[in-house]
């Protein structure tokens, strides 16, 4: 509903940050199972590919039509650019292309403001979960003043999202996995210290780390610590029937209507002993991030 004033509520918006391969799709698909909350999925993509949503569908394609028609876009920010500029850890370290962040960071705030409102209206949610992972991007959405903004900082074990990686590459020669091995070490860190800077940032009330093992483990006590922050008083949904909606995009999860949350089962990780002796510093760093769900 709109204010006295015509304009939409202020949308509460729950970002999911963190490394890919983290289990974001899953926890956004539960999340939005709940009462007045939306699953937008990864909202990145939506300037990349110009509004359209990169999957098919006719309910999909329906509902990403109407927000679509409700947020006014300039023609330079479709496409990857903004995503390169503003949203990739990569971005902080492209020095030369700082003056055309700067000149494309206000439009990008106004059209990241406007695609939520249109995203909640055209949902009839109060919550809009989005779940594009990159903490730069989370760095920008925290200056926008016209979104109520919630940080879900979400890890993995770092040798399963190598595993889950390196199995893109498995036809692949063992030097190039190996070489892919050390980007993906090498990005998580990145990745993970960007992530920290960016939650220190935020407000504590508005702030909650999470590991994708303790969400599997105890999703209840996770859902109802997240639905807490946010002010939400929803119940539990039906973990074994889950519809997945019409996110954005997401992995091949959204591909079926529904799906279950089991419990972990019993997989082989990679077993890269550098991958855990580089990832160590981050195991002392995250058991020291408040809030945080425990289980």
């Amino acid at each position: 509903m709109a204010d006295p004033s015509g304009k939409s509520p202020r949308p509460k918006v729950i970002y999911v940050m963190g490394a890919g391969h983290s289990g974001s799709t899953i926890l956004g698909v539960t999340l939005g199972n709940c009462a007045n909350t939306f699953f937008a999925g990864e909202v990145e993509e939506w300037l990349v590919n110009s509004g359209q949503p990169a999957i098919g569908g006719s309910e999909r394609t329906r509902f990403w039509q109407l927000v679509r028609e409700q947020v006014d876009c300039s023609a330079e920010l479709f496409g990857p650019g903004p995503n390169r500029l503003l949203e990739r850890s990569s971005a902080i370290l492209r020095v030369d292309r700082w003056p055309r962040r700067r000149r494309i960071r206000p439009g990008y705030r106004r059209v990241a403001e406007q695609l939520f409102r249109a995203i909640a209206r055209a949902a009839q949610a109060q919550y809009v979960v989005d779940t594009s992972h990159f903490p730069l991007r989370a760095r920008e959405l925290q200056q926008i003043e016209g979104i109520d903004l919630y940080l879900l900082f979400l890890v993995r074990s770092p040798e399963r999202v190598l595993a889950s990686e390196l199995r893109h590459i498995r036809r692949h020669h063992r030097a190039e996995r190996r070489a892919q091995a050390i980007r993906v070490n090498a990005r998580l860190w990145m990745v993970h210290l960007l992530s920290v800077l960016v939650f220190l940032q935020q407000p504590r009330d508005r702030r909650l780390f999470l590991r994708h093992e303790d969400f599997l483990a105890s999703p209840q006590t996770a859902l109802r610590e997240i639905l807490d922050l946010v002010g939400s008083d929803a119940e539990i949904p039906d973990l074994t029937a889950l519809k997945t909606g019409v996110p954005l995009l997401g992995n091949k999860l959204i591909r079926s209507d529904v799906v279950a949350l089991e419990a972990p089962a019993v997989a082989s990780a990679s077993n890269s002993r550098a991958t855990t002796m580089l990832q160590a510093p981050w195991r002392l760093i995250f058991s020291r991030l408040e809030p945080a769900v425990r289980v």
